[in-house]
């Protein structure tokens, strides 16, 4: 199944399965993540996923560490695609991977290899609308950062007039903890998080 056909058939929250990578990073839709992949069973996953064609799910570390024994994931996190990939060290994958769609874990269990495959209820993505005059400063910050960190470090289209993607992009980037970007995540409303993006600008001095 391609991966344009899993999106397309899940758009209506549906539950699938999917394979989870507990990691120490926050995935937003639309961001690109490289990752570098190692240890068995992750490897499995990613030539699974690749013979497929099929996305795995990122989620933040609830409890654990990256490596070694398995992690326990938040209950939401984000489909991953691959986009590139390579193998130039015999044992070590390295992917481009992209952030597509929010899901809710709803039940899991691990292999004997400490992979964990969990069923998943993806969540709707938000309706697209305009950013809010009294938010533009969160726009005018963004485009600072896109230039400052090059274009080729964000994948396109660029929707600076879009709510949710300018939330998405800051929340990204900014130097926010790891339990608030996965707040930031799991809210729904585009504009709330546009609201508390913009305030924690303000309180760091970037804009008004």
């Amino acid at each position: 199944m391609a991966i344009f056909d899993f999106l397309k058939g899940a758009k209506d929250t549906g539950v699938r399965e999917v394979s989870i990578f507990p990691l120490n990073t926050v995935l937003f839709p639309g961001a690109i993540l490289p990752l570098k992949v190692f240890e068995q069973r992750y490897i499995e996953m990613t030539k699974t996923c690749l013979k497929d064609d099929v996305p795995f799910g990122v989620c933040l570390i609830k409890e654990g560490a990256e490596v070694g024994d398995p992690a326990v994931p938040q209950e939401v996190g984000c489909l991953a695609s691959i986009l590139e990939w390579d193998m130039q060290q015999l044992g070590i994958f390295h992917l481009k991977t992209l952030g597509s769609q929010r899901f809710r874990i709803v039940d899991r269990e691990m292999a004997e290899s400490g992979l964990i495959t969990a069923r998943v209820e993806l969540i709707q993505d938000e309706v697209e609308s305009g950013v809010p005059d009294e938010d533009k400063a969160c726009v005018a910050v963004l485009k600072l950062i896109v230039e400052r960190l090059g274009e080729e470090h964000f994948h396109p289209p660029f929707r600076f007039d879009d709510a949710a993607w300018v939330g998405y992009r800051l929340a990204e980037v900014l130097p926010i903890k790891l339990a608030a970007k996965q707040k930031l995540l799991e809210l729904t409303d585009s504009r709330i998080r546009l609201q508390v993006l913009h305030k924690f600008l303000a309180q760091q001095g970037l804009a008004t």
